[in-house]
Formats: structure tokens, C-alpha cells, sequence
């Protein structure tokens, strides 16, 4: 059984299981909100994790902060098996909330799991190709007929199907070997692929000698970027409304604190205490704002990312169908937040083409 066929039928279990019985039940006062996150980060107790505001509210106790005057706890659970992994969790109804990337959501909302995304959390993120030290490969073109690691079904996927599309090259033209980033530096390294698509960690490779980064998406077309956000449960969003709202606003106190430039040195600094270096996460945020990079916001170049996102998954037959995109956005908390706070205004917006909107 392929992936795809084991996430659909964990979703007709969850969607069966949501028609039952526990629908009628009283909803009992919560204790307890869980958070998943796509990504291992490193170490434990507690987990290094870096790079968004959810990250940062994570690093900072926000959450914890936020609740804990009506003594309810904040549960994180870090998945080394990425978005995928997530995915189950959110069919198991293990997980309220979820961080994670565009693709993995969206097979998992064409297969019915029902959830909204809330915040962007990590928006226009980097993508980058490393090759070897001595590698002749100089740009994407001269990736034909090689071999190059991609961690598939995650949000590096897409980001980097489109860009080698439109380099001219199309799957069959290179051989794409799925490993997930820690596999794929090493195989990197012992010179068992040619390239390897990432994101910083491509930064640490180059630092050691190990790689030298000959592409990324931000210096070539900002489609090429990838999308990450904070998503709920429909069943949670029904039965705790106000504690959204609260993870909301909080997220967005979060993305403001540091969304000020006088911030980014004390931003890396955090960082870098992280998976990667101070030095690293500097280099990724190169010549973009931080209101820009840490955006809650979801506008209409976000939405059209996930839309486009939704069209390549399912030519690409990782989806059955194109899912509806437009009205899995939900900005009534996010729209709350920004009234509440007096930032409405303060994040660009920008439009499909990836220009300024406002």
C-alpha cells in the first residue's frame, strides 16, 4: 500500500468517525492543546527548532504564557517524518494544530482531512541546490541525467519540480532519489547523488567544505519559494473557538515582536541557538525584510501558491483530485488579531504575481 492509499484510508476512518457518536457528546473543558510540527529539529529536552514564528513561539513560551492562567498545557511533538508524518497524526487525532508545509496539507485535505489553515508561519522560505565542492553542475539545466536527492511529499517537493520545470527539465529527465535531509547531505558527502535540493542546512554544508550552493529560489523567481503556515482541526476549531483565537493573536504578537528590523540581530541570535548557526540564518534572510519573511498573513500570493501548489500535486499523481483551496483559508481569527492589535496594515500584502497589493 502506497502512501497515498494509507493516508486515504486513515481520512474515511477519521471522517467516519467524526459522523459518530462523539459528535453528540458535551464538549469537555479543555486541558490539554497539542501542537504538531513538521520537522525533528534537533536534540531534546527541549527540541532546537528555528527559522518561523512558530518556531520563535515556541523558543519563547508564547503559548504556554497565553494559557496559563487557565492551566492548560501546551503539547509539542517535533516529527523527523516531516509533513507526511504529520499527516497521520492529524487522522489519528493526535494533533489540534499543526505546522507544516503546503504539499503535505493539501494531500492530506484531498483525502478529506478536514482543517483550516489559520496563519502563515515561514512564508517565501528558501530553496536551495547544493552539489559537490568539484561539481561541474553550475545551474539547473546541468542537472540532466543526474542524480539528485529531493525529500519528496514534503514542501521542497513541489518548490523544486516547478523550478526545474522551468529550467526545461521535467522528472524523467534526472533521476530524483527520495531521501530526507539528513540522508540526503550525507549522500551528498560520500558522493552517492550529484545535487541535493534543501534549504539552509545547505549553508552548513558550504561552511564545512562539504558543498557549494550553485542555485536558489529567491535569487531566481519567488514561485520557487516554499510555503509553510499553522493550521486547526475543524473538530477543535468547533468545540474551542476562543482558544484559537488565542493562539492566533499570540502567533501574531510573536510575528510583530520580530518582524522589527531592530530585532534581527537578537532574531538570529535566538537562532542560532538552533539547528544551524547564527551565521547560516543570516545569509537565508539576505536582502528580505523580516515583515516580509515573518508574515502571518494570508494573501492572495499565498493562496495562489497553494492553488498552483494543488495542480502540480495532482499532475504529478500525488493527489487523486485538485482540492478546494480558496475556502480552506479561514482569516476570521487572523483578521481578529490584526484589529485587536492595530497592525492591520503594518505586513505587506502582496498579489498572485508576487507583487506589493497594499
Amino acid at each position: 500500500m502506497n502512501p497515498r492509499q494509507r493516508l486515504g484510508l486513515l481520512a474515511l476512518a477519521f471522517t467516519l468517525s467524526a459522523a459518530g457518536p462523539a459528535r453528540a457528546q458535551s464538549v469537555e473543558p479543555l486541558k490539554t492543546i497539542r501542537i504538531g510540527v513538521a520537522t525533528g529539529g534537533v536534540g531534546s529536552n527541549p527540541v532546537r527548532h528555528g527559522g518561523t514564528t512558530t518556531a520563535l513561539a515556541y523558543t519563547d513560551g508564547a503559548f504556554e504564557e497565553a494559557f496559563r492562567k487557565d492551566g492548560i498545557e501546551i503539547q509539542w511533538t517535533f516529527f523527523k517524518g516531516a509533513g507526511p508524518a504529520v499527516n497521520e497524526a492529524l487522522v489519528n487525532r493526535q494533533i489540534d494544530f499543526a505546522w507544516q508545509g503546503d504539499l503535505p496539507a493539501i494531500v492530506a485535505r484531498a483525502n478529506g482531512v478536514k482543517t483550516k489553515i489559520i496563519a502563515g508561519s515561514g512564508v517565501r522560505t528558501g530553496l536551495y541546490l547544493a552539489v559537490q565542492p568539484d561539481s561541474g553542475i553550475q545551474k539547473l539545466e546541468d542537472l540532466k541525467g543526474k542524480r539528485v536527492a529531493l525529500f519528496k511529499g514534503t514542501n521542497l517537493h513541489l518548490a523544486a519540480v516547478a523550478a526545474l520545470a522551468a529550467h526545461g527539465l521535467k522528472e524523467r529527465d534526472l533521476k530524483l532519489i527520495n531521501l530526507d535531509l539528513a540522508s540526503a547531505r550525507t549522500a551528498l558527502i560520500n558522493k552517492d547523488v550529484d545535487a541535493a535540493f534543501d534549504y539552509v542546512g545547505a549553508f552548513d554544508l558550504r561552511d564545512k567544505g562539504l558543498a557549494k550552493i550553485v542555485w536558489s529560489a529567491a535569487a531566481d523567481n519567488y514561485k520557487f519559494t516554499r510555503q509553510t503556515h499553522l493550521l486547526v482541526t475543524d473538530d477543535f476549531a468547533a468545540k474551542h473557538p476562543q482558544a484559537v483565537q488565542r493562539i492566533v493573536t499570540t502567533l501574531v504578537k510573536v510575528a510583530h515582536r520580530y518582524s522589527n528590523e531592530a530585532s534581527r540581530a537578537d532574531l538570529f541570535e535566538r537562532w542560532g541557538k538552533t539547528e544551524y548557526t547564527e551565521k547560516v540564518w543570516r545569509e537565508d534572510f539576505i536582502g528580505q525584510p523580516l515583515r516580509v519573511r515573518l508574515s502571518p498573513l494570508l494573501d492572495t500570493f499565498l493562496v495562489s501558491r497553494y492553488q498552483e501548489a494543488a495542480k502540480d500535486a495532482h499532475a504529478l499523481k500525488l493527489t487523486r483530485s485538485v482540492p478546494e483551496i480558496h475556502s480552506w483559508f479561514d482569516r476570521r481569527y487572523l483578521n481578529v488579531a490584526l484589529k485587536e492589535l492595530k497592525l492591520e496594515g503594518y505586513w505587506p500584502a502582496y498579489g498572485a504575481d508576487g507583487q506589493l497589493s497594499n
